[in-house]
């Protein structure tokens, strides 16, 4: 399994107390996709631009598709930008592959069996690893993981990565969702100005 496929699945797992946003974890699997590529030697960051390595076909289609849409030309693409291009829709994309293949089931909420429909993931091996990685506080994983609201921040006794590419990349992760927060934010309260001025005094 990828780094953004333990992700999504640990982000959907049933927690009463947070709903991870779906932009925010399309953000942060784009981000994923990164790391797995620059673990592979695909592709390294150098003044937070992505640059690519030779052209590679991953075995996993959908880190495949992000492969396959590198920026190869100069001027390299910047991490930040990717984010958002890349991001755009992929947690629909990372469900319709997890749901193809099994990881992921559809359950109704509540007793009965019209309640809502929601998607949680499978009790399979992949499930089960993504977990482990994840109660290990493995470092980028724990990174993302807390990116979307889950978990809480990293903590100080956390090691980080080793690696400079892979930091880059989180932190721009972090700083895209943030961004999409003050966006949220920010229609909000124009939303309820709107409103406001409609209602009269």
């Amino acid at each position: 399994m990828t780094t953004a496929k333990d992700l999504f699945i640990i982000a959907m797992e049933p927690r009463p107390e947070h709903t991870v946003g779906q932009g925010d974890l399309s953000l942060a699997l784009a981000g994923a996709e990164l790391v797995d590529l620059i673990g592979a030697g695909a592709i390294t960051v150098d003044d937070d631009r992505i640059v690519p390595g030779e052209p590679s076909a991953p075995q996993d289609r959908l880190l495949g598709e992000a492969a396959a849409r590198l920026t190869r030309q100069p001027p390299h693409e910047p991490v930040e930008e990717w984010l958002w291009r890349r991001g755009k829709d992929l947690s629909a994309a990372y469900r319709a592959a997890l749901e193809e293949d099994g990881e992921l089931t559809r359950k109704r909420s509540g007793r009965l069996s019209f309640g809502p429909e929601r998607v949680e993931p499978a009790d399979t091996p992949a499930r089960r690893a993504a977990a482990a990685r994840w109660e290990e506080r493995e470092p980028v994983l724990a990174s993302l993981v807390s990116a979307v609201g889950v978990g809480g921040g990293p903590s100080d006794d956390d090691p980080g990565p080793d690696d400079e590419a892979v930091t880059a990349v989180l932190t721009a992760v972090h700083d895209a969702v943030m961004e999409l927060e003050a966006v949220r934010q920010r229609r909000t309260i124009e939303n309820s100005a709107f409103a406001n001025l409609w209602r009269g005094p």
